[in-house]
């Protein structure tokens, strides 16, 4: 059954005019026709089936179902502040961060990234990762949508990080990922761009109390760094085990 995010409160037992991003893939992505049944949700828990009422070219209407309980999201809350990549490759990695249930995605402006993001550019590129994640979250099932923050420097960044653990990923570290992180609630996790952190960036990081942890002997590229960690700490920590 199609799920639909709807940026709208809803309630059981009314009728909602899909905005105009749900209406245009009921209409043209998904084909649906009168009488069909959805699933919605609104970001805030929960979901809700719907039956489609209406489908105009102006207007695509939807009668909403009871709200039903779903349990779908990790019970770690994670932050994964991610080294900004070039194109495919970042969407690639917030696409699949969110399938693993990742809580909060920052973009980090980092030195060594080959991607500058400034002003309209950066506007446009935001919004982008949010259609992104949006889609993410209707395909895995969440009913929760990760938050995306605005593109942020590392000190920025690390000025407003509240996590009880705060780890980055460092391959000379001697600590590994899977050790540091049992029985923590809240964990933060710095990756860098292609190339790594500069080192200036590292000893920043150690200074404000960010632990080094490795993944293994070898080193990864920037978007498998970050899902293997995401999958680890979900194993540990997280609902990957179940």
């Amino acid at each position: 059954m199609p799920r639909l995010f709807v940026p709208l409160t809803l309630s059981p037992r009314t009728r909602v005019i899909l905005p105009e991003g749900a209406a245009h893939k009921v209409r043209e992505v998904l084909r649906a026709r009168v009488g069909s049944s959805l699933t919605l949700f609104d970001g805030r828990g929960g979901e809700y089936p719907g039956v489609l009422e209406a489908s105009q070219r102006d207007r695509v209407e939807v009668a909403v179902g009871e709200r039903v309980e779903v349990t779908r999201e990790s019970p770690v809350e994670i932050t994964l502040a991610q080294g900004i990549s070039r194109g495919e490759r970042m969407d690639y990695t917030l696409q699949k961060a969110v399938e693993l249930g990742v809580t909060r995605i920052v973009p980090l402006a980092s030195v060594r990234s080959q991607v500058k993001l400034e002003g309209e550019r950066a506007t446009r590129r935001i919004a982008h990762w949010q259609g992104i994640i949006t889609h993410a979250c209707e395909q895995s099932g969440r009913d929760r949508l990760p938050v995306l923050e605005n593109i942020q420097s590392l000190p920025d960044f690390m000025a407003c990080d509240e996590a009880t653990l705060k780890l980055t990923l460092t391959p000379t570290a001697q600590e590994t990922l899977a050790s540091a992180v049992a029985g923590k609630a809240s964990i933060s996790l710095v990756i860098g761009p292609e190339g790594g952190l500069d080192p200036q960036e590292v000893s920043r990081l150690e200074a404000a109390g960010y632990q080094g942890v490795r993944l293994g002997p070898r080193i990864l590229r920037t978007e498998t760094a970050a899902l293997v960690a995401l999958s680890v700490l979900q194993f540990v920590a997280g609902d990957l085990a179940q």
